[in-house]
């Protein structure tokens, strides 16, 4: 499939796109088109700022107005729908999405930025599979505060009288709008934001500011075309429709946001997943383009950690509380926290069908978080069939935990082999 040419009836113009994307919600329609201010000093202004968020290391740098988005009463269609799954925090704060004032109290333009996180086309050949972005080892929350609080703190002293904060996909801002109001991309099928230059693999964050710029042209069209190639690709089918994605059925929630086992039917979609998911992002073929990817230097994103590199689902099992903590306390696996990742990895041990692992989820069933032990339970039940149904009777005669014990149930009833 060739990159796909620009299809008219995607234009923002002519609909509204509902996406969502983990931390973010992303509801989109087009805000009404705010032109430069025109004058001489927001444009000189803007061009200082801009030069100052690429020597900081932002690849992508546009500027919008504050306004409030017009896709509001889609995202709480969104929510109603349910589609945020288990992630309350975006339903707490629904109104706050109004208007970027609920933000930052006075805010009048927003610079959004972006930060490139792979370094190339090829993903790392590892024995489980981690989302690219955490792959560095590092949290990308705080390496791009730190270089937000560089800009901000240089702005501070170079536009006095004049007041900045930096935000990175923890507030409520509906990002990828003022991202597309702001010219760098348009939101694919996906729900991504798109750049014809640098695909998708980046991070974006915003400067809020008190002070009046000079506006990039938003990006006006779609250049998704007739191409479905992430709708086709996803295990799941998390994205439900052009635009729009079921993130209660993405495997980046189930393995990151979500504090419960996925639904039965889904599990095997989760593949080697053990934390996020790129593969809508793989097959992208924006994605193709040489210029989409960043140069693995020396405390980037891109680098690779020897750490995860050398990772296994065994090794895993092997870690208490406190090793865990010492290993993973600064990484992105610390959101999951132990009891998140190891459940994650029992799934993919299950869907390796390979039953000389069971020695491994059986220690893993002996844990003390019972969500670790359901999902033991589950990939021995997968793996073992009728080998292991006197294993399960037994466990289930010790198990206390109701999660766990409804788990050993359906396996003793539904694993292959096993006597109906």
């Amino acid at each position: 499939m060739g990159v796909p040419t620009p299809d008219v009836h995607t234009d923002w113009s002519q609909g509204q796109f509902q996406c969502f994307f983990l931390d973010s919600v992303l509801v989109f329609k087009p805000s009404p088109i705010i032109r430069s201010t025109g004058t001489k000093d927001a444009v000189l202004k803007s061009k200082q700022i801009k030069q100052i968020c690429r020597q900081a290391g932002f690849d992508l740098v546009g500027i919008c107005p504050a306004v409030a988005p017009n896709g509001l009463s889609r995202l709480h269609q969104w929510l109603d729908a349910g589609f945020a799954g288990e992630m309350d925090y975006i339903q707490r704060r629904r109104e706050a999405y109004s208007h970027p004032d609920s933000v930052f109290n006075g805010v009048k333009s927003l610079i959004v930025l972006g930060l490139k996180y792979a370094g190339s086309k090829q993903p790392e050949k590892m024995d489980l599979r981690v989302s690219r972005y955490a792959q560095s080892g590092m949290d990308y929350h705080d390496v791009i505060h730190e270089k937000l609080k560089t800009v901000r703190q240089q702005l501070e002293r170079e536009l006095k009288g004049f007041r900045f904060r930096g935000v990175v996909d923890t507030a409520p801002l509906l990002e990828r709008e003022f991202a597309q109001l702001a010219g760098l991309g348009w939101q694919g099928k996906n729900t991504m934001l798109i750049s014809k230059t640098d695909g998708s693999w980046f991070f974006l964050a915003a400067l809020l500011t008190d002070l009046k710029l000079d506006y990039d042209q938003p990006f006006e069209t779609s250049h998704c075309g007739t191409c479905t190639a992430c709708i086709d690709a996803c295990p799941t089918d998390a994205i439900v429709k052009p635009f729009v994605l079921d993130g209660s059925k993405c495997i980046s929630y189930f393995t990151i946001e979500s504090q419960s086992l996925p639904p039965m039917d889904l599990r095997k979609g989760i593949g080697e997943w053990l934390f996020g998911c790129d593969i809508c992002q793989e097959v992208c073929p924006w994605n193709r383009k040489e210029s989409a990817y960043v140069e693995a230097a020396e405390g980037s994103l891109a680098v690779l950690d020897p750490d995860f590199s050398h990772l296994t689902c065994t090794q895993l099992f092997e870690l208490d509380d406190i090793e865990f903590r010492r290993k993973f306390r600064k990484t992105p696996f610390w959101r999951s926290k132990r009891r998140g990742i190891l459940r994650n990895a029992a799934i993919v041990l299950g869907n390796r069908g390979d039953a000389s692992l069971i020695p491994v989820l059986k220690i893993g069933s002996q844990d003390v978080e019972p969500l670790v032990r359901a999902a033991c339970y589950w990939a021995i039940g997968v793996l073992g069939g009728v080998s292991v149904h006197a294993f399960l009777k037994k466990a289930l005669q010790a198990e206390i935990h109701e999660l766990v014990r409804k788990e050993i149930q359906k396996q003793l009833i539904s694993s292959p082999g096993m006597p109906k």
